[in-house]
């Protein structure tokens, strides 16, 4: 016994707590070893472990105020009232020290006063007065830190509130304080559930049904947020896979499978607006993002995508808009900025010369079809087409441009320069950069004087 407790004073706990159990084994009646042993256990956090001790102890010296007054003290912190008062009693009419009937008394009084604000609190639930039934659990648990009943009653009172995270916080402490708290687990799920949550809601459920295999509310649950994190998570990998129509079926498929919360019907509709975008499906972008951005006009997500689809459109001044609301609700993003920047530049660009406009083509247009397109509008306005001086002249004029666009738009170089807003035939546009001059067709220059003999190679 003295080698346990110089181990003990010397805070070898684990040590000593191997002392104390050979001593309880050798001696099961050696009420001292128990009560050594419970020391241990309470320095070591693990009050649940010295209940049992203390009670031993009791069992065979009732006359032990410390251990009793130790045991009222852990069975108070329980919440365990009505067991606590009586230890505290039985100290004071046990011959106690001084210092002992002072703590007991003080614990007594403290004792009473919890059982008047417990059956208050209960009352104010009952009332569905949530707010002052909160308030007054939050004495009670000040000192009963370890009473389940009174975390899932505050928990309870949250959830009313919609304080789900601190609903979390006392279901938490209440899953850990109760063995085969499977209650607990579940409410979890479901919070975490209705926050839009889907992996941790699975990761509480798991919980529930680790302890309760058959647990039916669990079993239930579990189906519905395992089926819905599958299609969450298959959503997202096409996504990162560019394959976006799959990507948007699979939300669709969120949106069937849970219909009512809302955290799960906004991500849906947020990714699939975003999908869209990235497939360059402007119209049908827009139209997603506009049904999100009426219910939630600062979603700096989908502001970002619909100003890109409204720049795949070609409707730059509403890009520009977007761009700049998404910049109030989240300074300092750098791609807000330099899509801002760009939206701006293609405004001011679209308000000149547009290669895209010219050849009649989308932003998005192959190769192929920019030098099909070339190709039909220069037949279509070859100035040897024209015999009225002032008809040849527009046509010249118009060929020239035509001729630009494709020079622009089949070189890859040049072609990125002018999507970013930069004309890279305009040198006002070209401050401080090399740019491309245009060196006119191939067997004549437009520049030139004297008559025109338009001859031109197709390339």
């Amino acid at each position: 016994m003295e080698m346990g407790k110089k181990l003990l004073a010397a805070g070898q706990l684990a040590d000593a707590l191997s002392h104390f159990h050979a001593a309880v084994d050798r001696d099961p009646q050696n009420y001292m070893a128990y009560y050594r042993r419970a020391t241990v256990f309470l320095a070591m956090g693990k009050s649940k472990s010295a209940l049992p001790d203390l009670s031993r102890v009791i069992e065979l010296k009732p006359d032990f105020t410390s251990a009793r007054l130790q045991r009222g003290n852990l069975l108070l912190k329980q919440g365990k009232l009505d067991e606590a008062e009586s230890d505290f009693k039985k100290v004071l009419k046990s011959n106690p020290s001084d210092k002992e009937e002072k703590e007991a008394q003080s614990q007594l009084t403290k004792s009473d006063e919890i059982q008047r604000l417990v059956a208050q609190s209960r009352r104010s639930f009952d009332d569905k007065d949530y707010v002052t039934a909160a308030a007054q659990l939050d004495t009670v648990i000040e000192t009963c830190i370890w009473d389940v009943t009174s975390r899932e009653m505050r928990a309870e009172c949250f959830i009313q509130m919609g304080e789900m995270g601190k609903a979390i916080s006392d279901l938490k402490a209440a899953s850990k304080l109760k063995n085969d708290n499977t209650q607990a687990f579940y409410k979890l799920s479901t919070i975490y559930y209705n926050l839009g949550d889907h992996e941790m809601s699975l990761s509480e459920v798991r919980e529930c049904l680790k302890l309760d295999p058959d647990h039916k509310q669990c079993y239930s649950h579990y189906k519905q947020v395992k089926k819905l994190n599958k299609q969450i998570q298959a959503a997202e990998e096409y996504i990162q896979e560019q394959r976006y129509e799959d990507a948007v079926s699979k939300y669709e498929a969120v949106i069937t499978t849970e219909p009512n919360v809302q955290h799960f019907l906004l991500l849906a509709k947020e990714r699939i607006c975003h999908a869209l975008t990235q497939a360059q499906q402007a119209s049908r972008a827009i139209s997603v993002c506009s049904e999100i951005l009426k219910s939630n006009p600062a979603n700096v997500n989908v502001l970002k995508d619909r100003a890109e689809a409204h720049l795949q459109d070609e409707q730059y001044e509403e890009a520009v808009k977007d761009y700049e609301t998404a910049a109030k609700h989240s300074e300092g993003d750098r791609h807000i900025k330099e899509g801002l920047e760009r939206a701006q530049r293609l405004l001011k660009q679209s308000q000149k010369r547009d290669y895209y406009k010219i050849l009649g083509v989308k932003r998005n247009a192959q190769k192929k079809e920019i030098i099909r397109a070339y190709r039909k509008l220069a037949q279509q306005w070859h100035p040897d087409n024209f015999q009225d001086p002032e008809e040849k002249k527009k046509a010249e004029k118009k060929f020239i441009d035509i001729a630009q666009a494709k020079e622009v738009l089949t070189d890859p170089e040049m072609r990125t320069k002018f999507d970013h807003g930069e004309d890279p035939m305009d040198p006002e546009s070209q401050q401080g950069h090399h740019h491309h001059h245009f060196h006119g067709f191939q067997g004549f220059n437009p520049f030139g004087s004297g008559p025109f003999n338009f001859k031109f190679n197709f390339n």
